[in-house]
C-alpha cells in the first residue's frame, strides 16, 4: 500500500547530515513522522539531529541519529533494526548518502571508481537488503533512490559518477519490476545540480565552469515527499534549461544527444585552452 500520510511513519535517511538528506529529515519531522537519520559524518550527524529535534521539540514522534558507513553491509543492517524497535516497522528509507568526483578518465583511479560505485551503488544496496525483509512482512513501504541527471545523459569528466548513477537507476527499474503487486513502492529521483555541499566537492574545473545550482536541498525534498505520497517513480527536477533540453533529445535521439553533447564539451575544452594562451 502506497503511503498516504507521513504522521507516525518511521523513516530512514542516509546521507542525513547535509543536504538533500537533511532538508528532507526536517520536511518529515514537520509532517510527524519518525525520523531515523544515518551519516559517516558522526559530528556533522549529531548536529543534525539536534536541528530536526528542535524543529518540533514538542512532538512525540522520536528523532534518531546512528552514525553508518553505508558502504557496510553489517552497520547498515543495525541502522535498520535501530529504525525497527521504534515500533516495528520502516515505512521510507531514502538513500541521499553520495559523493561527486570527477577528472577525465585517464587520470580517474581504479581506487575513485570502486570508492563511488561503493557509496553511491553499493550503499544503495545494502539499504535495499536490510529493509526489504521488514517491508516485505508489512506488505508495505517505500524507497526512495538518490540518482541525478547523471543517470540519464553521459556527462564528460564525469564518467564515474554517472556509472554510479546509472547503476542505481538500472537497479531500481528492476526492483520495480522484481517488486510488483508487493505493496513496496520506489521512486528514483533525478536531480539538476543543487546547491549541495557534494556539488562544491573536488571536480574538474572544466566540468565545474559552466555549472549553475537552480535546485535548494528544500526544494528537492518537497518534490520527494509529494512524490512519495503520489507513489510515482520517475521524479526529474531540471530547472536548467540546457539540461532539459539534453534530457529531450537523449530521450528521442540518445546518438544526436552523445554527439552534440560531446561537441559542446570540446568547444569547451578549446575555449580554456584559449584563455590560459592569453
Amino acid at each position: 500500500m502506497a503511503l498516504k500520510s507521513f504522521h507516525g511513519a518511521v523513516a530512514v535517511i542516509t546521507g542525513g547530515a547535509s543536504g538533500i538528506g537533511l532538508a528532507t529529515a526536517k520536511a518529515l519531522r514537520g509532517r510527524g513522522a519518525h525520523v531515523v537519520l544515518a551519516d559517516i559524518n558522526a559530528s556533522g550527524l549529531s548536529q543534525a539531529e539536534e536541528q530536526v529535534r528542535l524543529l518540533a521539540p514538542e512532538a512525540t514522534a522520536q528523532v534518531l541519529s546512528v552514525a553508518t558507513d553505508v558502504t557496510s553491509e553489517s552497520q547498515v543492517q543495525a541502522l535498520m533494526q535501530t529504525a525497527l524497535g521504534i515500533n516495528g516497522h520502516i515505512d521510507l528509507v531514502i538513500t541521499s548518502a553520495g559523493i561527486g568526483r570527477g577528472g577525465a578518465i585517464d587520470e580517474f583511479t581504479a581506487k575513485d571508481m570502486e570508492t563511488m560505485m561503493n557509496v553511491n551503488f553499493m550503499g544503495t544496496f545494502h539499504c535495499v537488503r536490510a529493509a526489504l525483509p521488514a517491508m516485505s512482512q508489512q506488505h508495505s513501504g517505500h524507497f526512495v533512490f538518490l540518482s541525478s541527471v547523471a543517470g540519464k545523459l553521459g556527462s564528460a569528466l564525469l564518467s564515474g559518477y554517472c556509472a554510479s548513477k546509472w547503476a542505481v537507476r538500472g537497479f531500481s527499474s528492476a526492483l520495480r519490476v522484481e517488486l510488483y503487486g508487493t505493496g513496496i513502492g520506489i521512486t528514483t529521483v533525478y536531480p539538476a545540480w543543487v546547491e549541495t555541499p557534494m556539488l562544491r566537492q573536488e571536480v574538474d574545473p572544466l566540468n565545474l565552469a559552466n555549472v549553475v545550482a537552480l535546485l535548494t536541498p528544500e526544494q528537492v525534498a518537497e518534490e520527494i515527499l509529494q512524490a512519495v505520497l503520489k507513489d510515482q517513480r520517475d521524479l526529474t527536477l531540471a530547472p536548467n534549461p540546457d539540461i532539459a533540453k539534453a534530457l529531450q533529445i537523449m530521450q528521442d535521439n540518445p546518438d544526436k544527444a552523445e554527439m552534440l553533447m560531446g561537441q559542446s564539451f570540446q568547444r569547451h575544452i578549446q575555449q580554456a585552452a584559449g584563455k590560459q594562451a592569453h
